[in-house]
């Protein structure tokens, strides 16, 4: 489990004016780059001397520009998406003016440096790009949109293998408007899908799409597909797919590139029809082929074929006792970093309710028959398990509604993801399962004493 530490100035101190030490756990050594709000430095773990990336972001500047939400947006989905070739979120750390950011340390630095040199040869370049597809694949999996895909924020670790960085334009389903589309202009120019440029609501997801078929063209050529010193020229050429291959990329490299920037993102081609690709197919390494499978295993998922419910204390005729401190922590909401690094629970994932255990199982019942769900319940433990009957993206979705009780007249429901689709599960959970049970609510996991939104980005 990640940490999230609160610590005081003091704790970050010089010792002869060369080591910074960050609560006694890091070492921060040489800067590495910077942007707006943020330095990143190498730093080393004083206790396993592992080497990593101290992020540090000031808290006043990103007040002053209402970016804290971002900020947030920015822990929750890095600690959401853990995959191979994604750069790892260490832990956060917290002082009243910074926050720091640690970070897997990827010492091959960035994918830029190889490509500017010159193309790269087509066995390279597929193999980067078939990383590229497998980690983007597995964010979208998860319902994250990156939105600033470019080979400046691909890096390379000591093994030459890629690890995408840098989410901080990415957005979440919430973000989405009524329309179920995001609208905030952002990313960087030349790789950016002509939706965006066109102002009128994008998929996040096409626009990703789009944007890694620009790098594999910058892969094989050694330069951008649209160039143009002029910025509204190029988009131009962007918004018209204007642009012109070298002619030592293979015609089946091309043929993949023009099914990827294809201006109609309805009409481009998918991430499942990419790999089902032949040129991408090629050399496709077994680790690779289907990363977007891994579960992540923090968020307390259990496969089918494991036992169906678990045995569990409690009696047969109360609901098992749950800790108050667990609810306390896992039901708040605000900048509580710690919330955010819950490693069985998410936001939106947990309620309270006044109303009985059997009634609430009963409820549940109910809505799964009106969606078509079969019902496995074990009233003695107080659990219920819903099971989808349509095949989804991962297999067919089943979820878990069980009961426990806090106090007198007071009950805790936990939801969880047996299997199938974290983001089909989220998309689940949000748009039926919560309206269904408004009447037996009491409060949502965090939604504050005030009935606020507490969501992490809400508008986009």
């Amino acid at each position: 489990m990640m940490e999230t530490e609160q610590v005081s100035e003091e704790d970050c101190h010089i010792n002869n004016a060369a080591r910074k030490i960050l609560l006694g756990k890091y070492e921060m050594g040489r800067l590495l780059g910077q942007g707006t709000f943020a330095k990143v430095y190498r730093g080393k773990n004083l206790v396993t001397q592992e080497n990593v990336a101290i992020k540090v972001v000031h808290k006043d500047q990103v007040k002053r520009t209402g970016l804290m939400e971002q900020i947030e947006r920015e822990i929750s989905i890095m600690h959401l998406v853990k995959h191979p070739n994604i750069v790892e979120l260490k832990e956060v750390m917290a002082t009243k003016a910074k926050v720091f950011f640690v970070m897997e340390f990827v010492k091959g630095g960035e994918l830029f440096a190889k490509i500017k040199k010159g193309g790269l040869g087509e066995d390279l370049a597929r193999k980067y790009f078939q990383q590229l597809i497998c980690a983007v694949d597995y964010c979208h999996s998860r319902g994250v949109s990156h939105r600033d895909l470019k080979p400046e924020n691909l890096l390379l670790d000591d093994k030459e293998d890629l690890k995408v960085s840098d989410f901080g334009f990415s957005a979440l389903p919430e973000q989405k408007w009524n329309d179920g589309l995001l609208h905030t202009r952002c990313g960087t120019p030349a790789y950016v899908a002509p939706e965006v440029i066109r102002k009128k609501g994008y998929d996040g997801a096409k626009a990703d799409t789009w944007s890694c078929g620009v790098i594999l063209f910058v892969l094989l050529s050694g330069h951008l597909p649209f160039r143009n010193e002029n910025a509204m020229k190029m988009y131009v050429k962007i918004l018209k797919a204007e642009y012109e291959f070298p002619p030592w990329i293979s015609r089946d490299a091309k043929r993949l590139i023009s099914n990827l920037l294809v201006v109609d993102p309805e009409k481009r081609i998918t991430i499942p029809e990419i790999r089902a690709n032949a040129w991408f197919q090629k050399g496709l390494a077994q680790s690779t082929a289907s990363p977007n499978d891994l579960e992540d295993t923090e968020n307390g998922v259990r496969s089918e074929d494991q036992e169906e419910f678990p045995g569990k204390t409690g009696s047969k005729h109360s609901p098992p006792f749950y800790n108050a401190f667990e609810l306390i922590s896992s039901m708040s909401s605000g900048f509580d970093l710690s919330s955010l690094f819950e490693t069985k629970r998410r936001r939106g994932s947990m309620f309270t309710s006044k109303c009985p255990a059997s009634m609430i199982l009963s409820t549940f019942k109910s809505v799964a028959k009106k969606l078509n769900f079969r019902v496995a319940v074990s009233d003695a433990e107080f659990k219920v398990k819903l099971l989808g009957k349509e095949e989804g993206r991962k297999g067919k979705l089943a979820v878990t509604a069980e009961v426990f009780e806090l106090a007198a007249e007071l009950v805790v429901v936990e939801l969880s993801k047996c299997s199938g689709d974290t983001f089909e599960y989220t998309k689940f959970c949000e748009e039926y399962v919560r309206p269904a049970l408004k009447d037996i609510v009491w409060s949502w996991q965090g939604d504050n004493v005030n009935s606020q939104a507490g969501h992490i980005g809400t508008s986009d």
